[in-house]
């Protein structure tokens, strides 16, 4: 077993539903002797309490002496990420209408959030006395209630949102990340790091 090299690739966040983690839960495994790789993707990790906190940080250099304790002998490269931020999220399967309700009530604040901030704004920078100017200066007579430049300006908002957001509905106009999603993508990778130091600079880090 001396000549066995393991590689292994964890990942920088990872979300369990069971108490009980497992090496396998943390990433990727690789080794050429299969009985090797499934004892060692069987090895418990870490183990969170009822009462006790949520979240924890596991050292990659815990994840290797873990598994040199399983697998006495073999040769541990990590490829990935040297430490795991790795959370417990409890998912209630007896109450679904709990989750649809969360749901719509997000839906119901970005939908009348995002109307109340175009409002203001344009309320701000004083846009209808803009589109009466600019409809008095084209077509020589006094607006209406209603006309036409801002009927347009409304369709080309919309249409603005649609393009920048890549979205119409549930497809995607291209392939390429909505400016949505590269801006969670980098929120959660500040959280992430940020959790991580604090973890280690409060000694609160799984390590050896």
């Amino acid at each position: 077993m001396a000549d066995v090299t393991v590689y292994l690739k964890c990942d920088r966040n990872v979300e369990v539903q069971e108490e009980d983690v497992f090496l396998k839960d943390l990433g990727a495994l690789r080794c050429a002797d299969g009985g090797i790789s499934a004892r060692l993707r069987a090895v418990k990790v870490h183990h969170f309490g009822k009462e006790g906190p949520k979240r924890c940080v596991v050292s990659a250099l815990k994840l290797v002496e873990l598994m040199e304790e399983a697998c006495p002998g073999i040769r541990v490269e990590v490829l990935g990420e040297t430490d795991v931020l790795l959370e417990l999220v409890e998912v209630d399967k007896r109450h679904p209408w709990r989750q649809w309700c969360k749901i719509a009530l997000v839906c119901l604040v970005s939908f009348f959030g995002t109307a109340f901030t175009i409002m203001a704004y344009h309320n701000d920078v004083g846009i209808n006395e803009v589109f009466e100017g600019l409809y008095r200066l084209v077509l020589g007579k006094e607006p209406g209630h209603v006309n036409v430049i801002e009927v347009s300006y409304s369709i080309g908002l919309m249409l603005g949102i649609i393009l920048f957001f890549n979205h119409v509905g549930g497809r995607r106009l291209t392939k390429d990340p909505t400016p949505i999603e590269v801006a969670m993508k980098k929120y959660e990778q500040d959280v992430d790091v940020t959790l991580i130091e604090t973890a280690a600079r409060e000694g609160k880090e799984i390590d050896v």
